[in-house]
Formats: C-alpha cells, structure tokens, sequence
C-alpha cells in the first residue's frame, strides 16, 4: 500500500483499449435516489456522450451541446461519483473530464490499461489491467479542483489481468484474483499501516467479471458459471442452472437486496445480444434466470436500474421493457428508438441506457441521436440529433 499525490499531463497517445470479452461491458449501474442527483443543469447532472475522435457535455434537461473535446478515437466514460466528474478512459490512463466548467482536464490516473471504474461509500476505485494496480480515491478529491491529484490508496494484484476492486464502508478491500491468461475469484483485504491482510479468498469464480453492490452492502461479482456473493465478511457461491452460465454484469440498487445481471449460456454464440437475465437474490442467497420473450434482446449495455428499484431493458425492437426484479415479469413497454441490430465488436457504437432519478438517457447510433425519457411515463422528453455518432454516455451522478 502505497499513497501519492501527483498531478500527470496527458500526452498524445495511440488507442488501446481494454476489451471486455463475452459481451461485459462496465461493471454495472447502480440505481440513484428517487431525487435526480444533479443540482442545477450547467452544474452537476450533465450527461456525456463519446464518439469517435470526441467528447460532448450535453445539458441533461434539454440535451443540447454544452461543449465537446477532442480525444483519442474510442474511449470509455464512467462516473466518478462527486455529481460533476466523468473519468474517461484513454490509453494514457484515467483522465478526468469537468462537466461543469466544462473541460477536459490535464488530471490524469496513469494506467498502462484502465480498466473499471467502481463508486461506492466515499471513494472511486480505478483499476489497471495492465499492472493489476488498484487505485483508491476519495470521491470528493476534485471538490477544490482539478490542479493537482488527491492522496490515493493503493494495492496491487499478484499478476495483472481485467479486473475490478470495491472499497467497503469499513474500509476492506474487496479485489479479483486472476492473471494474463485467466480469473479465478476474489478475495477480501484489511488494510494495515503498510501492507493488506488477506481476510477471505473464494477461487469458485471462472471469468470473473463486473461488480454490483445491493441493499446492506451485499456485494455480486459474475462468473462463468453463476454468480459470488460477498456479505458478512464471507464469500458465498451461487451456482448457474447451466454448467456455462455466465453472468458478466450486475445491475443493482443499493436500496433493494435483488440484482439483475445478465446472463449468456451459450459458449460459442456469435454475437453480442442476450436473451436472459439473472436475478440474485442476496439475502435469500439465489440465483434465478429468466427467459425474455424473443423480441426482448440486449447488450450490456442496454440494462439499467431506476424508479421503484425495478430494471429497464433498452431492446432491439427499439423498446424499454420494464422488469420487475421481485417477480421476474415484464409490467410494461415504452417505444422509443427504432429497432437495431446487434454490434459486431463490442466496441461499436449501438443503443445505450444510462439512469438518473427517473429520467432515462438513451443513445440511438443509427440516427446520431440521444433522448431523455421520463421512465414514470414513458415519454420521451427531449431529444437531440448531434453532428457525431453516439458510441458511449455516463451522467455525472454523485
């Protein structure tokens, strides 16, 4: 464990981009408060949105322009948690973007391969997997300014590989374990003056993948054949009715025990569509799938979770389905893009959902559009059509 303060300019730097294989994309989204998160519009709450070469800061109530940046030709956009900070990932590492200024700063985590980006409690966790290097940031660190970096906390895995840490409100430590070649689980650390104590370990977890954490801190990692669940200090495996039944993301609210994640069941499947969910119930301790109906497919990018802690499934007929975790049934459908297809490489532009407080953000690729939805109505709410093609969106939740 080691702690920095140190500020890095970014330099002009080739792509290189963390892929995340078997369709998983980020580590999940977690459902805000019924109240949006956001303050006043040119403040916090703004939405941003990649494409290729650029960056644009939309304001959240109108979607129009605020302003755009020049940047690498394909990065990713996480929240970082404070209402007002995207963290992009780019091939120098972890660069932070202002959405309030607006400006993309020269505040830079360097990351040989930035990898997930996981908010909880009071910090932002960064992860390499070029070095398998935890970064553990206070979630306030950029309150003042973007000038220099904050004191962070960091541990480093016995080998890197594409992983993904969670600090918990007692302040453990919660990693994967895996190297250049596979993942086999997680383990939970204390931290010491100088050094992490191993607490638990559990290698029951191929592929690992993706994190989410539910109601009373219970904490979901995705395997290759179901799901593991840290809570109470123990690790706990659930086990996939399939003997490959991948779960890769977890999509959770902190105020309900439920998480939905997806799930693949098909090794050799061509494709990025998805067919099922999962649906872990972590204080009952199970594991259920659930068949969609055959127009209902998605990537991972197309689940988030919302009003009434329920799941909102942005599809490929151009509809959300909204599913009631608790039952497992799909209560309504609102239209609003047109149908698309499946990308080719996970990489590629195709529709998104991103949630905050009862508002849904949705990116329509195929017509260089995004649309905000009111998910208590299902009306769309406002629209607009950008001169870029929309590949990736966060919101600045804090």
């Amino acid at each position: 464990m080691r702690m920095s303060a140190a500020v890095a300019a970014l330099a002009g730097v080739s792509l290189l981009a963390t892929a995340c294989a078997g369709g998983a994309g980020g580590a999940g989204d977690t459902a805000p408060t019924d109240e949006k998160s956001g303050t006043t519009a040119g403040e916090t709450g703004r939405v941003a949105i990649s494409y290729p070469g650029g960056i644009a800061v939309l304001d959240p109530e109108t979607l129009e322009v605020v302003d755009e940046f020049e940047t690498e030709e394909f990065t990713r956009l996480n929240p970082f948690g404070d209402g007002r900070t995207i963290a992009v990932t780019t091939s120098a590492g972890f660069q932070m973007l202002d959405t309030a200024e607006p400006a993309l700063t020269d505040a830079l985590f360097e990351a040989t391969a930035a990898g997930h980006v996981v908010i909880h409690g009071e910090n932002t966790v960064l992860f390499d997997d070029g070095t398998g290097t935890t970064t553990i940031v206070p979630t306030d660190g950029f309150a003042d300014d973007y000038d220099a970096l904050p004191e962070t906390t960091t541990y480093t895995a016995d080998a890197p590989h594409h992983g993904v840490s969670i600090v918990l409100e007692d302040g453990s430590l919660l990693t994967t374990v895996g190297d250049e070649t596979s993942r086999t689980g997680a383990k939970s650390l204390h931290a010491h003056d100088d050094h992490w104590d191993e607490a638990a370990v559990n290698a029951e977890c191929p592929g690992i993948h993706g994190e989410g954490t539910a109601a009373e801190e219970a904490v979901i990692f995705g395997c290759e054949n179901g799901a593991l669940l840290f809570k109470d200090e123990a690790f706990t495996k659930l086990a996939a009715p399939d003997a490959y039944g991948r779960m890769g993301n977890a999509f959770v609210s902190e105020t309900s025990p439920i998480v939905v994640g997806d799930y693949k069941n098909d090794p050799d499947a061509e494709g990025y569509l998805l067919n099922a969910v999962t649906l872990i119930d972590t204080a009952a301790e199970t594991l259920d799938v659930v068949e969609l109906p055959a127009e209902v497919q998605y990537t991972f990018r197309d689940i988030a979770r919302g009003p009434g802690d329920l799941a909102y499934i942005l599809s490929t007929d151009g509809q959300i389905y909204v599913l009631d975790p608790e039952t497992g049934e799909l209560t309504e459908s609102y239209p609003v893009i047109e149908a698309w297809e499946g990308p080719a490489q996970w990489q590629d532009a195709h529709p998104a959902i991103k949630v905050d407080g009862d508002i849904a953000y949705i990116t329509e690729p195929a017509a260089n559009s995004v649309h905000a939805v009111d998910l208590t109505t299902g009306e769309i709410i406002a629209s607009v059509e950008l001169d870029h093609t929309p590949n990736e969106i966060a919101v600045a939740i804090g």
